[in-house]
């Protein structure tokens, strides 16, 4: 019978590790819009328009809807960039 490393047989459904990704290429996932999510409206997942609903010191508040029904399919907040608000 062969060895494995470790001393124990691998088990079905085991991958790999990847290596780690370098910091420049995660800079590029900081900030994904999303183009299809599932409506519970439609029972599908359907292309989504993002819409800028509120614009909060800690950064700026985006709802997803459904382009077919108008039905809303999620959210996401995006960080603030600058050092907060800005004075009149």
């Amino acid at each position: 019978m062969p060895s494995f490393p470790g001393g124990s047989r691998p088990t079905q459904g085991m991958r790999p590790r990847r290596p780690p990704v370098p910091q420049e290429n995660q800079k590029q996932f900081e900030s994904l819009r999303a183009s299809l999510l599932f409506c519970p409206k439609c029972q599908t997942a359907t292309p989504a328009c993002e819409r800028l609903l509120l614009v909060l010191p800690t950064g700026n508040l985006y709802e997803y809807v459904c382009e077919h029904c108008g039905t809303s399919t999620g959210s996401k907040t995006d960080q603030a960039q600058g050092g907060g608000l800005i004075a009149p």
